[in-house]
This record gives C-alpha cells, sequence and structure tokens, in this order.
C-alpha cells in the first residue's frame, strides 16, 4: 500500500499551505520539495535560477525527488514543474498517490501576487492570460501523472485538506 501523498499542480494551487495541514491530520511528515532543493543547494530557487537557468534548478530537482521518493509516510509538496521530467513522477508513483491541486488563474494571481522575485518563472509576467497559457502548457504532463485532481479555487486549506484526506482513503480501501 502507498504511504505518501505528492501534491502536484501550477505556482499558488495550495500544494504547501494545503500540505501542511494534510500532513498534520494524517500523521505524515511534510516535505517540501523546493525547500529541500534551497538547502541542498544553500542558496534560494530565484539565485538557482539565476546562476544555473532552468536546467540547473531542474537537474537539482530531479535529485531532490529522488531523495524524497525513497522515504515513507510523507505528504510531499512537489514544485510547479516537478511533472515536466518523467522520471520525477515515475519516481513519486513508487509509493505516493499523486493528487493534483487546480485553481484559475485568477486564483492564482490573487495567491502569487504575480511575484517575479520569489518565484523566477513570473518575472515578466503580467496577467491572467500570460497565466493561463502557462498553466495551459503543463496540463497535459499534471493530468499523466495525477490519480486524482481537485480544485481549490474555492476551498480553504482545510477544506481541501479533508476532501485530499478523504479521496485517498476512499482510493486505499477501494484497494485492499
Amino acid at each position: 500500500m502507498k504511504t505518501n501523498i505528492a501534491l502536484i499542480g501550477f505556482m499558488g494551487a495550495g500544494k504547501s499551505a494545503v500540505g501542511r495541514i494534510l500532513a498534520s491530520g494524517l500523521n505524515k511528515t511534510f516535505v517540501e520539495a523546493d525547500a529541500m532543493i534551497e538547502r541542498k543547494a544553500g542558496k534560494p530557487i530565484p539565485e538557482i535560477f539565476k546562476e544555473g537557468g532552468e536546467i540547473g534548478f531542474r537537474e537539482l530537482e530531479i535529485e531532490t525527488i529522488k531523495e524524497i521518493a525513497l522515504q515513507k509516510n510523507q505528504v510531499i509538496a512537489c514544485g510547479g514543474g516537478t511533472v515536466l521530467n518523467r522520471i520525477n513522477i515515475d519516481r513519486l508513483k513508487q509509493d505516493a498517490w499523486i493528487v493534483w491541486l487546480t485553481a484559475s488563474a485568477e486564483t492564482i494571481i490573487k495567491r502569487t501576487g504575480l511575484n517575479g522575485e520569489r518565484r523566477p518563472l513570473l518575472k515578466g509576467v503580467a496577467n491572467a492570460a500570460e497565466i493561463q497559457a502557462m498553466m495551459e502548457f503543463r496540463m497535459p504532463f499534471y493530468e499523466r501523472a495525477a490519480d486524482f485532481r481537485v480544485d481549490t479555487s474555492d476551498l480553504d486549506t482545510q477544506g481541501a485538506a479533508r476532501k485530499i484526506a478523504a479521496i485517498v482513503k476512499q482510493n486505499e480501501n477501494n484497494n485492499k
């Protein structure tokens, strides 16, 4: 039986905020992949992007996901682009239910504030249409990876965590 839950989705969909609550409620360890990448690199993600570009960041991400995927009983908040490398998803799927958190472009903007300083991929993004285009590019990757999908646009973090816990529990019971 799978012991991990991996949350995927676009930045601002709620992976970290919901993940912390979900982990606490299920008595699992919360792991934030981006924070782990920053610790391993000894620098914040914007610096990693500045020095090594997206390719350098994705290499660190693959290495980090490999390490995370070996652990048990976790809720994992994956970076928004984790799904872009199939090897990440293949590793996570071995012991994790993969839950795709979605949100509307407008909700993403409210949650992220289009902060290009903290979120390098938002640098130069000016509106909901540009966010929507980025989300649509990634959509097939999220769809292929996900076991389940939860729209967080109209849910608070507690409600989203409860919904995910119920979905996972139901599927665990169905797979016994």
